[in-house]
């Protein structure tokens, strides 16, 4: 398979360091630059505003996947789309406890590498938001809570 990143462009290197082939940048024309129905699959994170732009590229028959909205929660489409290009979407809260058991097993046995990008204190939450919002990072900002004596 050939994994296409959209992110910023001076996160591109640090992309393909971690497995991308390719790149796009996040403003880019998604069409334009991958051509319409050029991909099997696309997983999305965001959900922004170029949310109906993934469903263009995908081939027919193709999977949309999504596990988080950090855009906002309101995404639009014509509806057409999906049964047009018999498209399948799938979802994941991880709250279904099994979905979630078998995450952690694939983490590991390290099937499944996580990028973290920084650590923080739980003390330490305001400024793990302040960074997260300024989007400076590639990768998860992880808080750890404080270890219980005993």
């Amino acid at each position: 398979a050939t994994v296409v990143a959209m992110c910023s462009a001076w996160k591109a290197p640090e992309v393909k360091a971690i497995g991308a082939d390719e790149t796009v940048d996040r403003n880019a024309d998604l069409v334009k630059e991958l051509g319409e129905a050029s991909m099997d699959a696309v997983v999305d994170l965001v959900a922004g505003e170029q949310w109906p732009s993934f469903l263009d590229v995908l081939r027919r028959g193709g999977k949309y996947v999504t596990a988080g909205a950090i855009a906002g929660p309101i995404a639009q489409i014509d509806v057409r789309t999906l049964y047009l290009k018999d498209l399948t979407l799938y979802g994941c809260t991880f709250q279904d406890d099994g979905v979630f058991e078998n995450l952690v097993s694939y983490i590991e046995a390290g099937e499944v590498r996580p990028v973290i990008a920084r650590t923080y204190p739980l003390s330490d939450i305001a400024r793990a938001q302040e960074d997260f919002l300024s989007k400076g990072h590639t990768g998860k900002l992880v808080l750890i809570p404080p270890q219980k004596a005993g």
